[in-house]
């Protein structure tokens, strides 16, 4: 049996690169879906299952127009095929967001909900995540916030969620949390290149970033008291 060429997906970032290089939005978006679509086919070879809730988890991420879904199941089986490993692959992708380091986060958070899709990220799915992260050169506190809102940790930080530090005074890590909910809006990710069907990222952010405040505002929140 024939074996995929080492720079298949080489081919294909570069098609994109150059096919769309007048239109930096349309760029940005099938940058997007690209990478997606080619990283978790590669997150499913490592893991070695692919379950129906991960199928369900993407097709949730992406609304695949019937006339693509072709060109989407090439894409998958392209890259579980490419004798590449995911390195390689994670490498291409930061080439096509040169100057868009937020999008390594969104990209990040899809892998991360179409991994939990069926309840368990799986130890091979996480060092996956783990080499990603530093190829995309995450810094540990953003992997953190990451990890803290797709994995089940008994030491949830509501401070790293917000990216905020404990000795900041209320008004200023209200402040804070104000920009974060703006910033995190799903319109704020459809304008940097990230698919309108994204909204199931957006929203996951949102909760996570609503119940980091709610723990803290109940802490740090001023008491209102009465004059006797």
């Amino acid at each position: 049996m024939s074996t995929v060429s080492t720079d298949a997906f080489s081919v294909v970032v570069e098609a994109v690169r150059t096919m769309f290089v007048g239109e930096p939005e349309v760029r940005k978006q099938v940058g997007f879906s690209v990478a997606m679509i080619a990283l978790s086919a590669k997150m499913a070879k490592a893991d070695g299952v692919v379950t129906l809730d991960e199928v369900e988890a993407f097709q949730q991420l992406f609304a695949i127009p019937e006339r693509e879904r072709k060109n989407v199941v090439k894409l998958f089986n392209l890259a579980k095929q490419d004798v590449s490993g995911y390195h390689a692959y994670a490498k291409q992708v930061k080439k096509l967001f040169p100057d868009h380091d937020v999008i390594y986060l969104d990209v990040m958070d899809g892998l991360f909900h179409i991994a939990k899709a069926d309840g368990l990220i799986h130890e091979n799915e996480m060092l996956f995540m783990d080499d990603v992260a530093g190829i995309f050169d995450l810094s540990d506190r953003e992997y953190d916030q990451l990890k803290m809102r797709h994995v089940s940790n008994e030491e949830f930080d509501p401070y790293i969620v917000l990216d905020a530090e404990q000795h900041w005074d209320y008004a200023r890590l209200r402040k804070h949390y104000i920009n974060l909910v703006k910033q995190n809006h799903p319109d704020k990710l459809v304008a940097r290149g990230v698919p309108e069907e994204f909204v199931a990222i957006a929203n996951n952010r949102l909760t996570a970033i609503n119940n980091a405040w709610e723990l803290i505002e109940a802490i740090r929140k001023p008491q209102v008291t009465e004059d006797a």
